[in-house]
């Protein structure tokens, strides 16, 4: 089976980073430290939702 992973970052939701961060954190203590595959891909969405929440750097050029 192949999994594509869009490259444009569309926030989720309305939550903030740190809500979002929080959510990746429960979902480590819940694994253990070793992610399945469904756990892995639920990570990775939840990294890009993280990303379109984080502050942007305003010395990013």
């Amino acid at each position: 089976m192949l999994h594509i992973m869009s490259t444009t970052v569309e926030p989720a939701s309305d939550r903030s980073a740190d809500e979002v961060n929080e959510e990746i954190r429960a979902l480590w203590r819940r694994s253990g430290g070793t992610l399945s595959g469904e756990q892995r891909e639920k990570y990775q969405l939840l990294v890009l939702e993280w990303a379109a929440a984080a502050p942007q750097s305003a010395t990013a050029a």
